[in-house]
């Protein structure tokens, strides 16, 4: 008899687990995972492509990404834009979603620039707007809004640094990611690499968590 509630509670405790567990697991392994919350994006206000004035609010209760780039850059942004382009696909027609590409080379990229630029690229998704304004705005939202670099430096190709990262923000206006495992140590991303394939795929994981809270 003691041996058979033995039994009995060894399976108790094993439907226990499988009750809390499993769902977890599945969880985690559908990409399903609670993403980490930063800092909020600051308050912005700039120009796009078709001369209209975009905001935060434009963006609001949508899930958007972030980048900083320039149209006559020869390194990064290429590439940056083609990945891009894929994620718009992945969403096209969703409207809450969203692109807010950034230029740090204002006085080039003119709003006509953009929009030339837009549509070489193969950026149609409505949300998708390509902003230019003031360079000081610019510079702040991008080093002291994200503590993303970007600046002037006429010693490297293109005369512009600036990261290749995309920042990804909530419906509520903050910044999202996942954690990452080396190790035995999980450790927040922050920002995903836009030359990379493996964190593209992982920001369009990330981007239907986002959508679905």
């Amino acid at each position: 008899m003691m041996k058979k509630n033995s039994y009995i509670a060894i399976a108790f405790i094993i439907l226990i687990f499988g009750i809390y567990a499993v769902p977890k697991i599945v969880e985690r392994l559908s990409g399903g995972e609670e993403l980490i919350k930063f800092e909020k994006v600051p308050e912005f206000e700039f120009t796009d492509q078709d001369n209209q004035l975009i905001s935060n609010a434009a963006y609001e209760n949508k899930v958007y990404l972030v980048e900083f780039f320039f149209t006559s850059c020869p390194t990064i942004c290429p590439r940056m834009n083609e990945n891009m382009v894929k994620i718009q696909k992945e969403f096209y027609g969703n409207p809450s979603f969203g692109i807010a590409s950034i230029s740090i080379d204002p006085e080039r990229d003119t709003p006509e620039v953009l929009k030339t630029y837009a549509a070489e690229k193969g950026a149609n998704l409505k949300n998708w707007h390509f902003l230019t304004g003031e360079k000081e705005a610019i510079y702040s939202f991008s080093n002291d809004g994200f503590k993303l670099y970007a600046g002037e430096n006429k010693d490297v190709e293109g005369g512009f640094e600036h990261s290749g990262l995309f920042a990804l923000i909530d419906k509520n206006g903050y910044i999202r990611s996942r954690t990452v495992k080396n190790g035995d140590i999980e450790n927040p991303i922050k920002f995903y690499n836009g030359l990379e394939d493996r964190e593209i795929q992982w920001l369009k994981e990330d981007i239907k968590v986002l959508l679905k809270e």
